[in-house]
């Protein structure tokens, strides 16, 4: 891993900061680019409670160099900074070392945007609806349910090198809308290579884990919304419990709709209560049948004419001036989408 110095970087904003993570928008001055800068969280550095986010960061790099340097869905890491004292280039007064890693910009929206937005009546959920669970248009040249299939590519990619992607909810998820491409804008929950992660009585995790995300956050027991504002809100967003809670849940949650759509399912869940998949692919195989159902379903909906309207009329909503500070031009990247 290359290791870089700040003063290399122009910083230009904040566009994050959460329990473990700040993460600050910059130009490499160097190359032109739009780079992050992502380090421990402030209030954890000066109280000296950084080292498990250094350890974080320390792993997932270890996993970019064996995996994630092979994943088109993870931003290229540029590098990162020797273990020193930032608070000069951060004007700040921690007085504690840590390190900066430095990224590639992410392309694109987040799935679900961040939830302080909400008190500016910015529908953050539009990203999740829109494309992952009701891609009612998609830009010419991609297929199918490309949001699923990436993930799907990604998780194999680092299974192969020994690891189980986790945490890989629409938070941590942003999309290309012109392009159908993703970026994984947190790559650094990981099992694997001697890393066991537990999250309060959850046990243990591995891949299942990841099984119970796709099902949760990108799969649409419900048809299509006919009203826009039916894309506006994040859909499923409360925390995993256990995958026995969330399983349950999910079964409840497709019990009412499509009945060949709740037996595929059902079917999935039943091999995740079990830990019985024994591959990436095998669970793809099985995701890709319930969106096929999805897919006929929404097809046959008798309301599928303002579904399409209201799809439309949701999707405009993204050429507001929040959507500006990302990666993202609403004026060439919807045009394809607008129909």
């Amino acid at each position: 891993m290359d290791t870089v110095t700040l003063d290399r970087f122009e910083l230009v904003g904040p566009l994050g900061s959460g329990a473990d993570y700040d993460v600050r928008a910059a130009v490499d001055r160097e190359t032109g680019a739009l780079v992050v800068l992502k380090r421990p969280s402030p209030q954890t550095v000066s109280r000296q409670m950084h080292g498990p986010t250094e350890e974080r960061t320390a792993r997932a790099l270890e996993a970019y160099e064996r995996a994630g340097q092979y994943c088109d869905a993870v931003p290229r890491v540029i590098g990162v900074t020797d273990v020193a004292l930032h608070d000069e280039y951060f004007g700040e007064d921690l007085g504690q070392p840590y390190s900066v890693r430095v990224e590639e910009r992410a392309a694109g929206i987040p799935l679900v945007g961040d939830p302080r937005s909400r008190i500016l009546r910015v529908p953050i959920g539009l990203g999740q609806n829109l494309f992952a669970l009701h891609p009612l248009a998609l830009p010419d040249g991609v297929d199918g349910w490309p949001i699923q299939a990436q993930l799907l590519e990604a998780q194999e990619i680092y299974a192969n090198a020994g690891y189980a992607l986790l945490d890989l909810g629409p938070h941590n998820v942003f999309y290309s809308p012109g392009t159908g491409r993703i970026a994984l804008v947190d790559a650094s929950a990981l099992v694997g290579h001697g890393v066991e992660r537990s999250q309060g009585n959850r046990g243990p995790q591995d891949v299942h884990d990841f099984y119970v995300e796709m099902l949760k956050f990108y799969v649409a027991p419900a048809l299509p919304p006919t009203e826009a504002a039916g894309y506006f809100d994040p859909y499923n967003q409360r925390p995993v419990i256990s995958i026995e809670d969330e399983c349950d849940s999910l079964v409840s949650a497709f019990a009412s709709g499509d009945d060949a759509l709740r037996d595929a399912t059902n079917a999935c869940l039943a091999k995740i209560r079990q830990r019985a998949y024994a591959s990436v692919a095998d669970f793809g195989a099985d995701l890709r049948e319930c969106l096929r159902l999805i897919t006929i379903r929404n097809d046959r909906m008798a309301d599928r004419d303002a579904a399409q309207e209201a799809w439309r009329a949701a999707l405009h909503r993204l050429s507001e001036d929040h959507w500006t500070r990302y990666r993202f031009d609403a004026n060439t990247e919807l045009v394809a989408l607008a129909g």
